[in-house]
């Protein structure tokens, strides 16, 4: 590992500010399991869980949810879980993509390189990817607790102080 990432990871902060949006026709917050997941592993880490919301799979809809929560909540880390699939009715990716200001491309990489080796060619079928809105870090995730877990136990939470240092909070 270089130098200068290691003095970046000591520099970046231990516990950041996050949100979770889960993307859901079917659920409400208590069927949620990935964003429960997600927020319990989020406070036992020392993170902040500033919000959690469900809303519909719906391109506007998505939308509105992420502007409220950027004008209100002003997260450092936004994770959004569902929605990323191949069906008509999975729109996260067309809703959040334009909203990003740089993408984090070698996300979308990784976790298919990981997925890959969990549940083989089915991996295929996953459009996750990560970018920035403004100065939050935003991962849009698939919304299976599994992929979830993978998700932020290999890349997320390692990485998750480095990130919003350098996304300038």
């Amino acid at each position: 590992m270089s130098t200068s990432t290691d003095m970046h990871r000591k520099e970046a902060p231990k516990t950041v500010s996050i949100a979770i949006i889960t993307v859901s026709t079917s659920r409400g917050l208590r069927q949620d399991k990935s964003g429960e997941w997600i927020s319990s592993a989020a406070t036992l880490r020392g993170h902040t869980v500033l919000t959690r919301e469900v809303v519909p799979d719906n391109r506007q809809r998505i939308q509105d949810a992420i502007h409220a929560v950027a004008t209100k909540d002003k997260p450092q880390i936004l994770i959004v879980t569902g929605g990323t699939g191949i069906g008509s009715t999975d729109v996260t990716i067309e809703a959040i993509r334009p909203l990003f200001s740089k993408e984090l491309t070698a996300f979308s990489c990784l976790f298919a390189q990981l997925s890959y080796h969990e549940i083989g060619s089915a991996a295929l079928l996953s459009r996750a990817t990560a970018g920035l809105i403004e100065d939050t870090v935003t991962f849009c995730l698939p919304g299976s607790l599994h992929a979830c877990k993978l998700a932020l136990e290999t890349l997320i939470f390692p990485e998750i102080g480095h990130l919003a240092r350098h996304a300038g909070r």
